[in-house]
């Protein structure tokens, strides 16, 4: 299964409901045990990230705070605040579509992910996806037209 497009299929339903079109889906041994997508809007709440939600249904799946042998799948490069909660949650690595040169903080601006300040470290892959950097870009430039 390629999970990064499981992922893209979240950021699809996102982007059908006007939220921003981010997707994530987080394996553990070869199985999706969880998916999500951005809900800020949904639920008014900034907090509602793809990452962020993804990682708290995998903890409740898990019954843990930590999650370590994780890995998320997300079609956008982690924010400050997703690359806290995936060090905090002790995840295994990420693989993401694209880079986010305003947020990013998987080197595109910060680098937490890779940072050698923290206790855990955190794999990261940059795998590029035409399709959604195509969508994302024309999502921003709907919205910038409306």
């Amino acid at each position: 299964m390629d999970f990064l497009q499981e992922a893209i299929k979240q950021a699809k339903i996102a982007g059908e409901k006007d939220e921003v079109p981010v997707g994530a889906v987080i394996v553990k041994n070869g199985e999706i045990i969880a998916r999500a997508h951005n809900q800020v809007e949904e639920l008014n709440d900034p907090t509602a990230h793809a990452e962020i939600l993804a990682i708290k249904t995998a903890c409740s799946q898990l019954g843990s705070k930590r999650i370590p042998g994780c890995e998320l799948y997300t079609t956008l490069e982690p924010c400050p605040m997703c690359a806290g909660a995936i060090l905090h949650a002790r995840l295994k690595s990420i693989t993401y579509a694209a880079k986010d040169f305003k947020w990013g903080a998987d080197g595109s601006i910060l680098s937490f992910i890779q940072s050698n300040t923290f206790n855990h470290h955190c794999a990261s892959e940059f795998i590029p996806s035409h399709e959604y950097s195509e969508s994302i870009k024309q999502f921003f430039k709907n919205k910038r037209n409306s």
